[in-house]
C-alpha cells in the first residue's frame, strides 16, 4: 500500500500546493508559477514554512557535521599530502614575497600550486595544521549550506532536509572536513557552481548566474584537476533545471556557462605556461593502473555512499513509475549518475587512490536525488498524524548513517602513522646539520621543521634533488609521483658521502630501502645513531620504524 502511495505521489507534480501541502514540480511549465507578490505565491510560501520551517533544520545538520568533524582534526599528525600541499604553500609565499627559488610545484601537483596552497599555508601560519584542517571544514560546511539551497530550489524544503543530512552524515564528509588538503575547497566551489545554476528559474536570460558559475567551476577545476571530471554534470544541471519548454534559454545557459568557464581554463594554462601543461597531463591523461580489483573498488564505494546512492536510485525511479515530466527523471538520473563515474573509472584503472575524494564529490549531487526519494516517499503516507509520524521516523532513522559516519571518518583520519616521536627526534637533527638529507617520504619532515624551508636539501628515496634544486630524476617523484628511484645512483651518492643524514623506513620503496642500507653498511663513515617508531596506538596500522644513519667523516691523525 505505501509503495503504491509513494508512485501516486511521485505521479502528481502538477497538484496545487494548497491542495496538496507539498511545493510544485520543480519541472512544471512556468504558466503553472505565481508570478511574484500573489496571493498564490504567499501561499505557497506559507505551506512550505509548515513544512519545514525557516533555516532551523539546517543549523541543526550543520551542527552536527562541526561537531563530528572537529573531533578529527586533532586526530593525527599531518598527512604527506596535507604536509606537501601546507610546505608548497609556505614556499610559495616567500616566492612571491622575497623571490625564493620554489621546486617545479606546478609540473606534478594534481591542482596549481597557486590556488589551495597559498590560502592553506596563511590559516597554517595563524593556527598551525589544526587551523588549515578547519578551514577545510568551513568549506565543507558551505558546500552543505548550497546542497540545501539546490535540494530547496529544485524539490523543496522537506527535500533540501534530508538531501543535506545525509550527505552531511558521510564519512567521506566528515573526514574531508578536518583534512587540509584542496580536496575540501573544490567541493565547495562545484557546490557553489552547482548552487549558482539552479537559482534562476524562470529569469531570462540569468546570464549572470551562468558566468558566476563558470567562475566557480574554473576554479574548482585549477584546485583540483580531477574535478574536470563533473563540469558535464553542472552543464547538464543547467541544461535540465531550465523551465520546460525553453529550450532555446536553456541552450543559451549552457552555452554560457561552457564558454566561459573553458575561456577561464584556456587564459589559466596560457598565464601558467608549460609547467602547468604538463601537471595537468601527468593528471588527467597519463593512467597509472593500481594493483586493487574493480570489485575492491566499488565495494569501498558501496561502503562510503551506499545509503545514498540507493536513495538516489529510488529517487529516479519514483519520477519514472511516477509519469513525472521527462526532465525531471533525467535530472534525477544524472544526479545519481555523478555519484558513480568516479569510482567506475576507478575500477577500470584498478586503483584505489583519493577514491574517497570522487565520491565526497559525486555525493553532493546523488544527494539531491536522495532527498527527493525521502521527500516523495513521505507524501505518500496520509495527511496528519501519520505523515508526521512518518517525517519523525525518518529524522531518527538519520542515526544509523551518523553512526556509519562516525566510524568510516575516524578510520580515514587516522590511516597513517604518527609521525610526532620521529619529528621529536629528527628535528634536532636537521637542524644542526647544513649538509643535504635523505628522508623516505620527506614531506611531513620539511612541513614540521624549521629545516624544511631549504628545500634543496631534501632528497626522497624516489628522487635526489642537488644543490641549487637540480633533480637527478623527474620532480615529480619528490611527491611520490612516481616510483622507487634507481639504486645505482643511489649507491654512488652514498659512496661519495653525499647524505649527512639518511632516514628509511622500508615501506613504501622497501627493495630500494634495503638496497640503500647495505650500502651504508658498507660504507665506514655512516653510522646507525636511531631506530625510532613510526606510529603509535593512534594509528590503526603501524608501518615500522624510521632507521636513521649519520655520516661521520674521518677525523685526521693529528
Amino acid at each position: 500500500m505505501l509503495a503504491r502511495r509513494v508512485v501516486a505521489a511521485a505521479s502528481r507534480p502538477g497538484r496545487s500546493p494548497e491542495a496538496a501541502g507539498e511545493r510544485p514540480d520543480v519541472m512544471a511549465p512556468e504558466t503553472a508559477t505565481a508570478p511574484p507578490g500573489t496571493q498564490a505565491e504567499d501561499r505557497e510560501a506559507r505551506v512550505r514554512r509548515r513544512r519545514f520551517p525557516g533555516a532551523w533544520p539546517l543549523l541543526a545538520v550543520l551542527a552536527v557535521q562541526a561537531a563530528l568533524s572537529l573531533r578529527l582534526v586533532r586526530a593525527d599528525t599531518a598527512y604527506q599530502s596535507e604536509a606537501l600541499y601546507l610546505h608548497a604553500g609556505h614556499l610559495e609565499w616567500a616566492h612571491w614575497l622575497h623571490g625564493t627559488p620554489i621546486p617545479p610545484f606546478a609540473s606534478y601537483f594534481s591542482g596549481a600550486p597557486v590556488i589551495y596552497p597559498p590560502v592553506g599555508a596563511a590559516v597554517d601560519s595563524l593556527g598551525g595544521l589544526t587551523a588549515a584542517r578547519v578551514l577545510s571544514l568551513v568549506f565543507m560546511l558551505g558546500a552543505t549550506a548550497l546542497l540545501w539551497g539546490a535540494a530547496g530550489r529544485l524539490f523543496g524544503r522537506q527535500a533540501a532536509f534530508f538531501a543535506a543530512a545525509l550527505f552531511a552524515l558521510l564519512g567521506t564528509t566528515l573526514h574531508l572536513g578536518a583534512f587540509a588538503t584542496y580536496d575540501a575547497m573544490a567541493v565547495f566551489l562545484v557546490a557553489l557552481a552547482g548552487w549558482c545554476v539552479t537559482r534562476p528559474g524562470d529569469r531570462r536570460p540569468a546570464t549572470v548566474w551562468m558566468v558566476a558559475a563558470a567562475v566557480a567551476l574554473a576554479l574548482a577545476n585549477a584546485a583540483s584537476y580531477s574535478s574536470m571530471l563533473f563540469d558535464l554534470v553542472v552543464a547538464l544541471l543547467a541544461l535540465l533545471a531550465a523551465p520546460r519548454g525553453s529550450g532555446l534559454l536553456a541552450a543559451r545557459r549552457v552555452a554560457t556557462l561552457l564558454v566561459v568557464t573553458a575561456a577561464l581554463l584556456a587564459a589559466g594554462l596560457l598565464a601558467g605556461g608549460a609547467s602547468y601543461r604538463a601537471g595537468v597531463k601527468l593528471t588527467l591523461l597519463t593512467a597509472v593502473p593500481g594493483s586493487a580489483s574493480p570489485v575492491s573498488v566499488l565495494a569501498n564505494s558501496w561502503y562510503w555512499a551506499g545509503l545514498v546512492l540507493v536513495l538516489a536510485l529510488c529517487g529516479v525511479v519514483f519520477s519514472w513509475v511516477g509519469r513525472a515530466p521527462a526532465t525531471q527523471t533525467l535530472l534525477l538520473a544524472v544526479l545519481f549518475a555523478a555519484a558513480v563515474i568516479g569510482p567506475l573509472e576507478q575500477a577500470h584503472l584498478h586503483t584505489e587512490a583519493s577514491l574517497y575524494r570522487h565520491i565526497g564529490l559525486g555525493s553532493w549531487f546523488a544527494a539531491i536525488a536522495a532527498g527527493y526519494a525521502v521527500d516523495r516517499f513521505i507524501s505518500a503516507a496520509a495527511a496528519g498524524r501519520t505523515r508526521a509520524f512518518t517525517v519523525g521516523a525518518c529524522v531518527v532513522a538519520l542515526v544509523f548513517p551518523a553512526g556509519v559516519a562516525f566510524s568510516q571518518s575516524w578510520s580515514l583520519s587516522t590511516n597513517w602513522p604518527n609521525a610526532s616521536d620521529f619529528i621529536t627526534y629528527f628535528r634536532p637533527l636537521a637542524d644542526h646539520s647544513t649538509g643535504p638529507l635523505l628522508v623516505e617520504d620527506p614531506s611531513v619532515a620539511e612541513y614540521y621543521l624549521p629545516a624544511g624551508a631549504q628545500w634543496q636539501r631534501w632528497s626522497s628515496t624516489r628522487n635526489i634533488v642537488l644543490a641549487g634544486g637540480v633533480n637527478t630524476g623527474n620532480p615529480a617523484a619528490s611527491a611520490g609521483v612516481t616510483g622507487a628511484g634507481d639504486a645505482r645512483i643511489y649507491a654512488r651518492y652514498i659512496k661519495a658521502g653525499y647524505f649527512s643524514l639518511v632516514a628509511l623506513n622500508f615501506t613504501d620503496t622497501t627493495s630500494l630501502d634495503r638496497q640503500i642500507a647495505a650500502d651504508l653498511r658498507h660504507n665506514r663513515h655512516y653510522r646507525q645513531i636511531q631506530i625510532v617508531p613510526y606510529g603509535s596506538e593512534i594509528a590503526p596500522i603501524g608501518l615500522g620504524s624510521y632507521i636513521i644513519w649519520q655520516y661521520e667523516p674521518a677525523r685526521s691523525a693529528g
